[in-house]
């Protein structure tokens, strides 16, 4: 019996050294190689600063076409909607009361002009039977009175046909400008006349016009703040450009200025309104219209960005990956700024000189070893 149990562990023993030499002699299974990762070298650059805002266009010269006596509308002499020159007519009213007020006038100022003549004859009579002791001193100066009174009623008169004049030159209205039409207010026949509802139509001018957007307190400290910490830099005399962005996306040819800025803030809505001045010679632009005011001209000096892929959120905050020397990732936490196109500007957290991985960030995790491409 000892004799077979001798021999059961000898063959067991065998067995086992067996089975492990055959585990040595297993080829190992290499490691993985590290991953790679696509790097963008950190760097100091001035970019250019954009600030975009949503903005009305106006017309940069509107005109109200007003009747400013009262009469029967004769004739309406433009077409509605029609681009007219300055000169223009654009209505007539019936001219005919004016022009019986007019002959009227001009009839009452010759009866005092004969009425001077008549009583400068007189002074001039009395004034040498005056001097011959012929007529008395009162005479003369009953004369005289009644002189300086013809002529005081003769300038009144003559006011009074000046009056009549304009009056009626005010049944011809004429357009002050260069402008795009709007719908006449009154048809053909209809009375019309100063007052309330004296509006006939408008004229605009299209060529230059304005675009005006309204500017948040809450943008206005957040950039005088990073002005006062050179984070911002604006144009010499804040000489702004502004390219306007349409519904479409379209963005005009032409560019711009700012030209007004309200001094004082709209107390319903808390912000400034800003006012830009566009050339606007094809009247792409029509008042009313909303577009995208791009404000350019301001520069953010020695900013740092990033691509919007190499941010990350976690519980902490914004984080990037930075790969140190020895090619292991760390972990960066970062406080952004504005956007510039697709990137993000980097206010604090990164520094010159350090490399921040934008591809392959799935792949990696704080203290791994990774290989950078080129």
């Amino acid at each position: 019996m000892k004799k077979k149990l001798a021999s059961f562990v000898y063959t067991a023993v065998l067995f086992s050294l067996f089975i492990l030499s055959g585990c040595r002699n297993e080829p190992s299974h290499p490691q993985p190689p590290p991953p790679g990762v696509t790097i963008t070298t950190i760097k100091k650059e001035t970019i250019p600063a954009t600030f975009e805002y949503v903005g009305v266009v106006q017309s940069s010269h509107l005109i109200e076409i007003r009747a400013r006596v009262e009469g029967y509308l004769d004739e309406i002499a433009y077409e509605e909607g029609s681009l007219v020159h300055e000169g223009s007519l654009l209505f007539k009213i019936d001219p005919k009361t004016f022009e019986a007020t007019l002959a009227q006038a001009k009839g009452f100022a010759a009866e005092k002009e004969a009425a001077l003549w008549d009583a400068r004859q007189t002074v001039s009579r009395l004034k040498p039977l005056y001097e011959n002791n012929a007529a008395s001193k009162r005479d003369l100066d009953n004369a005289t009175a009644q002189e300086l009174g013809a002529k005081a009623a003769l300038e009144s008169a003559q006011a009074q046909v000046l009056q009549a004049e304009i009056n009626l030159g005010y049944t011809t209205i004429h357009s002050p400008i260069n402008g795009l039409t709007g719908q006449a207010k009154f048809r053909q026949g209809a009375l019309v006349g100063p007052g309330p509802n004296s509006l006939l139509t408008t004229v605009m001018t299209m060529n230059p016009i304005w675009v005006n957007f309204n500017v948040s307190s809450g943008d206005i400290l957040k950039y005088q703040r990073e002005g006062k910490a050179g984070l911002l830099v604006f144009p010499e005399n804040l000489n702004f450009d502004v390219e306007v962005v349409l519904a479409d996306g379209t963005i005009l040819p032409t560019k711009g200025k700012v030209d007004f800025a309200d001094p004082s803030l709209n107390a319903s809505t808390g912000s400034m309104m800003v006012r830009a001045v566009l050339p606007n010679p094809n009247h792409v632009l029509m008042p009313g219209q909303f577009v995208r005011a791009r404000i350019t001209g301001a520069t953010h000096p020695d900013a740092i960005v990033v691509p919007q892929a190499a941010v990350m959120q976690g519980s902490g905050g914004l984080f990037v990956y930075v790969v140190n020397k020895e090619n292991k990732v760390e972990i960066r936490q970062v406080e952004t700024g504005d956007w510039y196109q697709s990137n993000w500007i980097i206010d604090s957290g990164l520094q010159p000189g350090e490399r921040v991985i934008i591809d392959g960030i799935n792949k990696v995790m704080p203290g791994s070893t990774v290989t950078v491409k080129s």
